[in-house]
């Protein structure tokens, strides 16, 4: 439970008022006191993240939330940040409080959350302690046009009842498509070539690495990992030729010459770039790139927040390729972990990471941004491929993205 990364969980979000009791909502969920309590109005002051398993939906990320109605000037930059959390929520959670009842914040959230087509939970708190009349229970029903659901935190009523609304409300499809299951058949053989560099922690693969080896055994394929000067060797030895070579962004040239024409290849970002965001709008945002002149702005965002390597991929190499393309300075600036600028009309192209840290949700939220902004917008994998030349081939198991090149 614990192993899953934030990016490949479920994000149910809690939001209401301060002290509407949102904190021990959580609490009684878990079965464990991870949010502080207390009668104190805004004692949670940043998103709470929280890593459970809630059967059969699997591992989701419980986020508990600032007050809507904070006040202010600290109280508005609470809310704001509260608001951001919208843009990763699969499944939304509002708490009621019992004496306040429904009004304008509540309204104006429900609006917000309908508008974004995030699924929706209406719970009224503090039961134990406050009968709610049916009279009122409907009125609010009919302010907010969603069926409520009575609990009590402190004692546990209705919890059992929360936990089977969140496993029918969870969408079918916030996990995406598979990384690369639906592309090969049992008993395919996919070759992965995983650079041993500064960028690989010790004694572990990388995140995507790690996730398509898994992807691959969870539909009765199999894989063999190499690194990229052992590529040739391997295919050389194997008495029939793989289904598909998956490279590491970085080797991609090295590969591309290893690797028969008639085999597939991609890499590990183009992969990621279907199974977390739209991939044909990431390769409409590669061709951006030609239209760039120096002293044009460009938007670097890392989904994690690390320590900078010497070589470092989003820091160093990729806009050393930029500025060779370009033939001149171009200026960036980088952002991380959920940092993503509101405005996005000075950049000339955003280049993000593979998101492989973010949730679908949030990564499709920031394509969309982007897009209405008119701002292109396209991840290293696909970019690479482009400033190399072969992206055409390495969207061989997508074709769709790939005519979209060939239109263009």
């Amino acid at each position: 439970m614990q192993d899953t990364p934030r990016g490949g969980r479920l994000h149910i979000a809690i939001f209401g008022r301060r002290n509407a009791g949102k904190s021990s909502l959580i609490n009684a969920l878990t079965n464990q006191d991870i949010a502080l309590v207390s009668k104190v109005a805004g004692t949670t002051t940043d998103p709470v993240y929280k890593a459970m398993e809630i059967l059969p939906l699997g591992p989701v990320m419980l986020i508990d939330t600032a007050g809507i109605d904070d006040v202010g000037e600290l109280g508005l930059l609470r809310v704001e940040r509260t608001m951001q959390v919208l843009n990763k929520t699969d499944l939304a959670i509002m708490v009621i409080d019992p004496v306040i009842g429904v009004g304008e914040y509540e309204t104006s959230l429900r609006n917000n959350i309908k508008e974004r087509k995030i699924p929706l939970i209406c719970v009224v708190n503090k039961t134990d302690v406050h009968i709610m009349p049916t009279e009122k229970l409907v009125c609010w029903e009919e302010m907010l046009q969603q069926k409520m659901l009575t609990v009590s935190a402190k004692s546990g009523q209705g919890i059992d009842e929360l936990k089977q609304l969140l496993i029918k409300e969870a969408p079918d499809n916030w996990e995406g498509p598979p990384l690369i299951g639906d592309l090969i058949n049992p008993g395919d053989l996919v070759i992965l070539v995983v650079p041993i560099d500064l960028a690989a922690p010790k004694g572990r693969l990388i995140l995507p690495q790690v996730q398509t080896i898994r992807d691959i055994l969870d539909h009765d394929a199999y894989s063999v990992v190499v690194k990229e000067r052992e590529l040739r060797v391997a295919l050389d030895n194997l008495k029939q030729p793989p289904k598909m070579v998956v490279t590491d962004s970085q080797e991609f040239m090295k590969v591309a010459a290893d690797t028969p024409e008639n085999i597939m290849l991609t890499s590990f970002s183009i992969l990621m770039a279907r199974h977390k965001g739209d991939i044909e709008s990431l390769v409409a945002g590669a061709k951006a790139v030609d239209k760039l002149q120096p002293g044009d702005k460009v938007l670097v965002a890392e989904g994690c927040t690390h320590h900078s390597l010497a070589d470092d991929i989003g820091r160093v190499k990729i806009p050393r390729w930029l500025r060779q393309a370009v033939g001149g300075e171009l200026e960036f600036v980088w952002v991380s972990g959920g940092d993503f600028p509101q405005d996005l009309t000075p950049y000339k192209v955003i280049v993000h990471c593979g998101a492989c840290m973010l949730n679908r949700k949030e990564m499709l939220y920031r394509i969309a941004r982007a897009r209405q902004q008119g701002v292109p917008i396209v991840n290293y994998g696909v970019l690479i491929a482009y400033l190399n030349g072969i992206l055409y081939r390495a969207l061989t198991p997508f074709p769709a993205a790939q005519m979209l090149l060939e239109e263009d």
